[in-house]
């Protein structure tokens, strides 16, 4: 099997390249190793799979580039919180995960890119409290790990407020008005072991999930939704689908824990369907 290796020497948990090109040459693979910075313009004819070594904030360039190749990608995970990899069950050992990646019998399984704007992402995009959160969170990971964003969420929480915001779905207006936060998602894995629980990343649609303002107070009780599950369910929370999304009102979208201020990232679609290598 002939690989491409992409590694992404900033992410978060810090990537040995070398022992991981290793480690699939161990394991049957031809590896060609590359750069994150050089993934958009990679040569992969003949290629049979890629690999991205990074963290949630470069998988949906990887997909998306193994997407429009028509080959699968393998993860291993090398971030600070690797939801994508925790919502797949991944190994989080490399020399595991670099197993799993070289093996051509392995397990894919189909699924839909998203953008945001021009960003591809595979988890989530969240506007309001996710993006202070992730602000506050920034600065204490290399001192926390992946608890940083545990209390990046505590601060946003007390000294955040709701915004306005309008979300179209579908050409249809379906919210106008205050809300604490704005999620958009495929997987809906985010924030270091939060999601979306109805959000299907197969089923060739977006979730949107609204949290309507109002008493801060609500907010540990849409916390512990998000980490237990029952999110959608609460009153005072929106659910929607659809294929095309607007979210108007917002200068800053967290998307797979990378902050965004592009002009167009409010404006999501799906961009085609990808294969996954899973255990």
């Amino acid at each position: 099997m002939r690989i491409a290796l992409v590694v992404n020497a900033g992410a978060g948990g810090g990537t040995d390249a070398a022992a991981l090109e290793h480690a699939l040459a161990a394991a049957g693979a031809e590896v060609e190793t590359h750069p994150f910075a050089a993934l958009d313009d990679l040569e992969l004819e003949g290629i049979d799979r890629l690999v991205i070594a990074a963290g949630d904030g470069g998988v949906g360039s990887a997909a998306e580039r193994a997407s429009r190749a028509g080959i699968s990608f393998a993860v291993v995970p090398s971030g600070t919180a690797n939801d994508f990899a925790g919502f797949l069950d991944l190994p989080d050992d490399p020399a595991d995960a670099a197993r799993l990646a070289a093996d051509p019998a392995a397990r894919t399984r189909t699924l839909d890119v998203g953008r945001s704007g021009r960003i591809p992402f595979l988890n989530a995009a969240a506007c309001g409290l996710s993006v202070a959160a992730a602000e506050n969170a920034g600065p204490l990971k290399k001192a926390l790990g992946a608890a940083a964003y545990a209390v990046g969420a505590v601060r946003a929480g007390v000294s955040e407020d709701a915004c306005s915001y309008r979300v179209v779905v579908d050409g249809e207006e379906v919210f106008s008005g205050a809300a604490w936060q704005v999620i958009v998602s495929g997987t809906g894995a985010f924030g270091n072991g939060s999601e979306v629980e109805p959000a299907d990343p197969s089923d060739g649609m977006l979730d949107v999930t609204v949290l309507h303002g109002g008493s801060r107070a609500a907010l540990p009780l849409r916390a512990w939704g998000m980490r237990r599950g029952g999110l959608t369910d609460q009153d005072g929370v929106a659910h929607f689908r659809g294929r095309d999304i607007v979210v108007e009102g917002v200068n800053a979208w967290n998307v797979d824990g990378e902050l965004c201020e592009q002009p167009d990232a409010g404006h999501f679609s799906l961009d085609g369907r990808v294969d996954v290598v899973v255990p």
